[in-house]
């Protein structure tokens, strides 16, 4: 990620690019194809060796298999060992994309994500007019299996973090951490660190020819019990090496770790790549202790549930009161004709091209509670309606050329009150352009939060006509 990339905006590739490799499992040489994609496609695979060459949704809802890597599956057609191209898009930012491949499996490489860092670099990658939705955790999400001793945890956090713990009860490997504090560490950090597996575990997957694409540059493997001379001999036959021997440190002699904890950076780099599955990018810190691909799909679907119950959570402003205002009440009078007892926005905490946030805070001594309703103060829905309209018109405003402009309502539609604004709320009034203003023509979908709840939305359109 470059020093202008912007995490509040979807991106996709420049160009189509491309890598082809063997399966580490099926040992079938596979050609992927990256490809541009519109703003909210998302990521998705396509069988392009396939009748009908059916694309799968990278969805958590569709995994099938994780006993060796995490594998979709949609209407029949599967893609098997996605996670490590799914962590190299989102650590790069990338949020649409469509992924060819005429085969089953997803290319191995060199068992980590950098092959795939390098090819979205050599493409490119583009931001997009729209905006890219995070969902702001509020509250712990756990997830625990007992039987695996699992432990994951999801916390709030104003960006996505991770941490993970690792610990296998091996001499070799012993317990190991890594973090990732920020997304623009992933390419240098955790994208070169590979796969690792346990020489018992190779010596069962070769006796059950699971490794038909296995390569002993593509993962780090471990050696924790003594090896006889012959079964070094078979491992060396079965790999193409003239001579195999475990090196200081428990390692077979195949490959120079990256880092000292490179094992643990690449559990990290599984899970980005499998949550990448929720479907949607998270605010939060997630914590796992001795993950793998079952629970990190597992704890996926949880956050996806949890998502789901609570969408209208999307995208809520944040509002810090310790924060300086972009706009404090009398730099907004400068901008709007509005006064007392009529300027229904105190300050603009947030402002772009596209989209704004004002706040207003009701209280008690408001005239309008005068009369609505004694002894029983409500907000009247239309003046939340007007104090939508004069944020609205401060974006719009400062859209437009240097002058002094007027607002005019023209038309409302599908305004919904859906709960009481009362004394003591503090309103967020958020108004995001629905199209590009054309001839004094404006129209925005505005929303009034209260809290994290939505209270009132509605789309509006107004006229802005300069003053003579």
């Amino acid at each position: 990620m470059n020093a202008n990339f912007n995490p509040d905006k979807q991106h996709t590739l420049k160009s189509t690019v491309s890598i082809s490799g063997t399966g580490l499992h099926t040992g079938i040489n596979v050609d992927m194809i990256l490809n541009p994609a519109n703003a909210g496609f998302g990521i998705q695979f396509q069988r392009i060796d396939l009748a009908g060459q059916p694309i799968i949704k990278a969805d958590c809802d569709l995994v099938t298999d994780t006993s060796r890597g995490t594998t979709l599956e949609d209407k029949g057609a599967k893609v098997s060992t996605v996670e490590h191209i799914l962590a190299a898009l989102v650590g790069m930012g990338v949020d649409n994309c469509l992924v060819e491949i005429n085969g089953p499996e997803i290319p191995i490489i060199d068992g980590s994500s950098a092959p795939f860092v390098e090819i979205i670099e050599e493409a490119g990658v583009l931001e997009q007019e729209a905006a890219k939705l995070w969902y702001t955790i509020d509250s712990n999400i756990t997830y625990y299996d007992e039987e695996k001793r699992v432990e994951m945890v999801a916390m709030p956090a104003m960006e996505y973090q991770v941490t993970t713990l690792i610990d296998f009860n091996s001499p070799v490997l012993g317990t190991q951490h890594a973090g990732l504090k920020h997304l623009k560490e992933f390419k240098t950090e955790i994208a070169p660190c590979r796969t690792f597996s346990f020489l018992h575990e190779l010596e069962m997957l070769l006796d059950n020819n699971l490794i038909k694409g296995g390569d002993i540059n593509n993962a780090i493997v471990i050696v924790d019990k003594p090896v006889s001379e012959p079964e070094m001999e078979r491992l060396a036959k079965a790999f193409g090496r003239e001579k195999m021997e475990v090196i200081s440190g428990g390692y077979l002699n195949n490959l120079e770790l990256r880092f000292p904890n490179e094992p643990a950076r690449h559990k990290l780099l599984d899970i980005v790549g499998d949550l990448a599955l929720i479907g949607t990018p998270v605010k939060a810190h997630i914590i796992a202790n001795r993950p793998g691909h079952s629970s990190n799909v597992s704890f996926a679907k949880k956050i996806k549930q949890h998502i789901k119950a609570n969408k209208h959570m999307m995208d809520v402003p944040i509002y810090d009161p310790n924060q300086t205002p972009i706009y404090n009440t009398q730099q907004i009078e400068k901008t709007l004709p509005h006064r007392y007892p009529f300027l229904l926005v105190d300050k603009i905490i947030e402002l772009t091209d596209t989209r704004i946030v004002g706040i207003k805070n009701v209280t008690f001594n408001e005239p309008f509670f005068v009369g609505h309703f004694p002894g029983n103060p409500i907000m009247p829905g239309v003046l939340q309606i007007e104090a939508l309209a004069q944020t609205g018109g401060i974006l719009a405003i400062n859209a437009l050329p240097p002058g002094e402009y007027d607002t005019y309502f023209v038309k409302m539609d599908n305004a919904r009150f859906r709960l009481k604004v009362v004394p003591g709320d503090t309103m967020l009034l958020k108004m995001e352009l629905i199209a590009p203003i054309r001839r004094g023509m404006c129209e925005m979908q505005g929303t009034v939060y209260v809290g994290n709840k939505i209270a009132t939305e509605a789309t509006l359109m107004a006229q802005l006509v300069k003053r003579q």
